[in-house]
């Protein structure tokens, strides 16, 4: 296997995790960028010093303790030299950037070849990246980690501070004075011995996710008031979306890129995406599949018999094209009425847990709202 194809298949496992993989929590295969219940409370230790996390011009008190899957964390004040692992996500460097953090970043691994989000491409590959080398497991080395004398780690995923990715454990960090961070509604995924609430956070994951973690980075940083602001602009935006017809669209979300091939695309499925497809007035074409692994299973003879209105084509490296993809999906699947319409979209970073869901939502309305 050459290098590019090998990196393709470690990239399309690790993205597996990234949209909400299996609901095996102490698997460390791969993490995944999801989403909570809208029911779900930021995890914070509220006491003497501490602050309440809620929406309004509220400040950090310091210190601040917070409680992170089950692990107690105090920031004595923000952080000022974090370092963000990779974990195939970039839902905590875009809240870093929506919430202005930029100048906390000691070192970022994490990057997409395609955004939703104008310019969000350049502003992450122009943050320091501290001269980090991701391991075969395109992760972050605990030796690397180390040098870098942080004084906060944040991964996307429990498994992210396992040794079996060859990073470095958080129980190391605690015992250096480094804070470790992982992003709640992936509390339970890698984790050994996942805490019951946060295994139900993380199998009932919707889109709500993406703003609790805006809204706990920015209590860890004091910067609520651009929390408020940024994540009222994006419900407001959400709210005005008014469904097209009586009868919702049958949406695909496939990553050809990350698929055995064109015409078998990695099918996006499980209750993040389907929270996002029926925010945008619409109906996952395979709704109801348990979490984003199980959709795994969705193979060409399901693909040939399901009802696709509109193809949403998932778009990861540089240099891919969404309309030479839907050109090869659409002659393998000329029955569907999205084949027959030429109905597609692309859509990248905002259809994965992070601030910019509603990006993504307003796309796939605009493409229902296309049908007529």
């Amino acid at each position: 296997m050459n290098r590019s194809s090998k990196s393709l298949l470690v990239a399309g496992s690790l993205v597996f995790a990234a949209c909400g993989g299996s609901s095996s929590s102490d698997s460390t295969a791969a993490p995944e960028t999801v989403a909570a219940p809208e029911t779900t409370t930021a995890s914070t230790t509220v006491g003497p010093g501490t602050t309440d996390g809620g929406h309004g011009d509220s400040s950090t008190v310091y210190p601040l303790t917070i409680d992170n899957c089950g692990y107690e964390l105090t920031f004595d004040k923000a952080p000022e030299r974090v370092l963000i692992l990779n974990g195939t996500s970039v839902a905590e460097v875009e809240t870093f950037i929506a919430l202005g953090l930029e100048d906390h970043i000691l070192a970022n691994s994490q990057s997409y070849g395609q955004s939703d989000v104008e310019g969000m491409v350049e502003k992450i590959a122009a943050l320091p990246t501290g001269g980090l080398t991701l391991n075969e497991n395109f992760e972050v080395p605990k030796e690397q980690t180390l040098a870098l004398e942080p004084d906060l780690v944040i991964s996307t995923w429990s498994g992210g501070f396992s040794e079996s990715m060859g990073s470095v454990t958080r129980e190391e960090l605690q015992s250096l004075g480094i804070n470790s961070y992982v992003t709640p509604v992936n509390c339970a995924y890698g984790s050994e011995n996942p805490r019951p609430e946060d295994q139900a956070i993380y199998d009932n994951q919707t889109y709500e996710a993406s703003f609790q973690l805006v809204e706990e980075i920015a209590m860890i940083f004091d910067v609520q008031h651009e929390a408020e602001h940024f994540i009222e602009d994006a419900r407001a935006d959400i709210a005005a979306i008014e469904p097209a017809g009586e009868d919702p669209a049958k949406v695909l979300v496939a990553y050809p890129g990350m698929g055995v091939s064109a015409a078998v695309p990695m099918v996006f499925a499980g209750p993040l995406m389907d929270s996002i497809i029926e925010a945008a007035g619409g109906v996952n074409a395979f709704d109801g599949v348990p979490s984003f692994n199980a959709g795994a299973s969705i193979n060409a003879e399901a693909l040939a018999a399901a009802d696709v209105d509109v193809l949403m084509v998932g778009l990861f490296f540089a240099g891919e094209s969404a309309e030479d993809y839907a050109t090869a999906i659409f002659a393998q699947y000329p029955q569907w009425d999205a084949a027959k319409n030429n109905a597609f979209v692309a859509v990248s970073d905002s259809f994965y847990l992070g601030p910019y869901n509603a990006v993504g939502i307003q796309k796939i309305a605009d493409a229902i709202a296309g049908l007529g």
